[in-house]
């Protein structure tokens, strides 16, 4: 019999490509997910990698049984789902991400709906970077998740995972009321408050920059964006919002449309979907 946990850590290898990557991953040692993985092969009876030095790659077997793991991971979610779908309804911990924005716009409703029609449903809310959510997912620190994608920076296909979209708005530049700036052109000899580098939002604005052909000038760095917009609205620089931040802005604030948008999708494990925790969750925000 096959280990799940050990089908898990080839699963982790196949798509982080090191030994050290799975372990930093899973707060392992590389020396622990290698016992298991040579388990695992003994396990199979057939030799699953091809070692050389530091560095393993898969064989023939070991990518046909990294097919098939991927598939049995999806079908145990399912498994967990119609179980949980047989009792009474929704109950236990659902542990939620989401960023900072949607924490406090979208979330307060739909928790509280949820433990009113729900009560034994334990409701759990983390902070997460949309770029944190999928391996949070995968190492089952999170049941559920939101992503973020923009048209400047698409969302990656996570095989391992499935989502349902929620919401689809526009982006804008934020500027000081009194701050003479007709488009993201002429922003470029602006300051810019930036989110923390390795994030999405980050990015996303790297791009769009580089896009109009400057790289921003960075006075100050702030990851919530009621923070950003405050900044901004005290003339502290410019920055991207997107419309969900738009009620936070203050009357010093002005906004100026931009051709881009950001889209955000609801994100579980491939096969949750029928959890009815999940469903339920899904259910609320939508």
């Amino acid at each position: 019999m096959l280990d799940v946990r050990r089908l898990r850590l080839l699963c982790d290898l196949d798509r982080l490509g090191t030994i050290a990557a799975v372990a930093l991953a899973r707060s392992y040692t590389p020396s622990a997910v290698s016992q298991q993985l040579a388990a695992l092969e003994r396990e199979a009876g057939v030799a699953l990698l091809e070692r050389s030095g530091r560095r393993v790659a898969f064989t023939a077997a070991g990518r046909v049984l990294a097919t098939h793991a991927a598939g049995v991971l999806a079908a145990l979610e399912q498994t967990e789902a119609a179980l949980a779908a047989a009792r009474t309804g929704p109950a236990g911990p659902l542990r939620i991400g989401a960023f900072p924005t949607a924490v406090r716009t979208l979330l307060p409703a739909a928790l509280v709906g949820l433990g009113r029609a729900y009560p034994a449903l334990e409701l759990m809310v983390t902070e997460l970077d949309p770029a944190d959510v999928p391996a949070a997912l995968r190492e089952r620190r999170l049941d559920v998740g939101l992503l973020n994608d923009y048209d400047a920076a698409p969302g990656e296909v996570h095989a391992d995972l499935d989502s349902v979209p929620l919401l689809d708005e526009p982006v804008f530049l934020a500027v000081p009321a009194g701050t003479p700036c007709a488009d993201l052109r002429a922003a470029g000899d602006l300051d810019w408050i930036l989110a923390s580098a390795g994030t999405l939002c980050h990015e996303v604005t790297l791009r769009v920059c580089a896009a109009q052909g400057f790289t921003p000038r960075v006075r100050h760095r702030a990851d919530d964006f009621a923070t950003v917009l405050a900044l901004v609205g005290a003339g502290q620089g410019v920055s991207l919002v997107p419309q969900l931040a738009v009620p936070a802005a203050p009357a010093t604030v002005r906004l100026i449309p931009l051709a881009l948008r950001r889209r955000t999708r609801i994100a579980y494990r491939r096969g949750a979907a029928a959890h009815p925790a999940i469903s339920a969750l899904i259910a609320a925000l939508t």
